[in-house]
């Protein structure tokens, strides 16, 4: 929006068209608290609310921007994007969510992102685009995971608005008395169907999962893409295999051509049944060997399930980047450097980005933080703190607490019990003082550790702390931990 634009501090609101009406198309969350919503009557919000601001809605724009939308999706979150118009999104979130850390760490970060962008956002997770489209809608929640096989139950209370019916429809459900969607599914079909027609008990089935809903990807112009059209369905793997090859052979031809490499490739599966399977692979830098993609990719087939046939396969380029041939050197002196990246993109495709990983160290004195995960490839160099006193190898995740012997504010401890055993401490080193990063983290201010190492009796070395720094109360509660044992 441009200078022209209402003041972020009055409610606005966008106007459109439902049949002869002007309805509010959009609201603002100033406006919601209002009490305006969408659906009503300009007429009425404007003799309601005087300093509402109604500008007319650009659908033509937005639905511009919701495609602009969809193709930064495809290229962040899933191969399978789709608009689901006026304002959403649908995407098959199948085999992507491992690399986010799972389905809510993916919804996390989408929403963040899209916060970022100023655009507030809605999710829900759910078997079907229907459920999925309602539930986020309809639901009252901002993010909704739904289990596997429990959309239909969650859909049943949400209103029959939710199912995509057309507006016409809706008055007369409502004057059945059927206004939930589990109203509406224990009712006999054939009173309804000869009443409404299919269309009604067709977005039933799509939102149940009894009838396919498949996903048309958006499809960038950019990318590169190659398909391959059956007339007779394929099933068995070996021959999903050969084509995936021969698939590959020709992607990477084109790659040649524009000398590019690809750092994402996805392969669609059209079913028989107009089912979209979606397998994609990552690489740690732009590859275009047809060799190693193929294994990459045929290494997945087996996620595929082929239903009663598949009569379609694209594959799409969907990151790429510049690649340039390195020269070798011809020297019997050279040392063969081994290229480790086909290695590490087998394993990440395979047991998830996150999962592969070099460490480096990083120099700070909060012991959590004095190692960083980084990708394999990444030619970072770790630094290394002043280190005044020794440190165990291991420490542990998360810092076990202790009941501690000991005499403030400075002294070790005398004795200790840990999971449920009593030590005597026969030598002690330390403290070792520890300052909060108050720069990291606003709550560290002005908080301290304080870390011995203690040799017990049986000749075990332990590395254990006490917060506070045993004067000042706001530097800590004087709470004992264990954080490490030395090897």
């Amino acid at each position: 929006m441009g200078t022209s634009g209402p003041s972020r501090e009055v409610p606005l609101t966008l106007k459109g068209s439902d049949g002869r009406r002007r309805v509010i198309t959009a609201a603002d969350d100033l406006a919601l608290r209002m009490g305006v919503h969408v659906g009503m009557a300009v007429a009425k919000a404007e003799s309601l609310f005087s300093d509402l601001v109604i500008m007319d809605a650009d659908v033509r724009a937005d639905a511009i921007a919701l495609e602009k939308l969809a193709l930064w999706g495809l290229r962040h979150y899933s191969p399978n994007v789709a608009a689901d118009p006026p304002d959403g999104l649908v995407l098959d979130i199948k085999g992507a969510a491992h690399l986010f850390g799972g389905e809510a760490a993916l919804i996390s970060d989408l929403l963040g992102r899209l916060g970022d962008q100023g655009i507030t956002g809605v999710a829900a997770l759910a078997d079907t685009w229907g459920a999925a489209h309602a539930l986020a809608r309809f639901g009252g929640q901002q993010v909704q995971i739904i289990e596997p096989g429990k959309s239909g139950e969650a859909l049943r209370r949400l209103p029959v608005e939710s199912l995509r019916l057309p507006p016409e429809m809706l008055p007369d459900l409502h004057l059945l008395g059927l206004d939930t969607i589990g109203e509406l599914a224990a009712k006999p079909r054939p009173p309804l169907a000869k009443a409404f027609g299919n269309k009604l008990f067709r977005r039933i089935d799509q939102a149940f999962g009894r009838l396919a809903e498949p996903i048309e990807p958006v499809d960038a112009p950019e990318l590169i893409k190659v398909e391959r059209i059956f007339a007779e369905p394929i099933g068995a793997s070996e021959t999903i295999e050969k084509y995936t090859r021969r698939l590959t052979d020709q992607m990477c031809a084109h790659l040649e051509e524009h000398g590019l490499g690809v750092r994402r490739l996805d392969l669609h599966f059209t079913r028989t049944d107009n089912k979209v399977e979606t397998i994609f692979v990552s690489t740690a830098k732009p590859v275009r060997e047809p060799k190693r993609l193929a294994k990459l990719l045929c290494d997945k087939i087996e996620t595929v399930d082929p239903g009663w046939g598949i009569d379609k396969m694209i594959m799409t380029a969907a990151c790429v980047e510049p690649l340039t041939m390195k020269q070798t050197l011809a020297s019997f002196e050279a040392p063969a450097r081994p290229d480790m990246d086909e290695l590490w993109d087998g394993l990440a495709n395979r047991y998830g980005e996150d999962s592969v990983y070099r460490a480096i160290s990083v120099a700070t004195d909060i012991p959590e933080r004095a190692v960083a995960r980084l990708s394999p490839t990444s030619t970072a160099v770790g630094s290394r703190r002043n280190a005044l006193y020794r440190r165990p190898q291991r420490i542990y995740r998360k810092p076990e607490p202790i009941l501690a012997l000991a005499v403030l504010p400075d002294h070790p401890p005398r004795a200790f019990t840990w999971r449920g055993q009593r030590y005597a401490v026969a030598c002690a080193d330390g403290p070792e003082r520890v300052q909060g990063e108050w720069w990291v983290s606003p709550r560290e201010k002005g908080k301290v550790r304080d870390y011995f190492i203690l040799e017990v009796e049986s000749g075990e070395r332990f590395w254990v702390f006490r917060t506070g720094d045993g004067v000042h109360e706001n530097t800590g509660s004087l709470a004992w931990y264990m954080h490490g044992k030395f090897e």
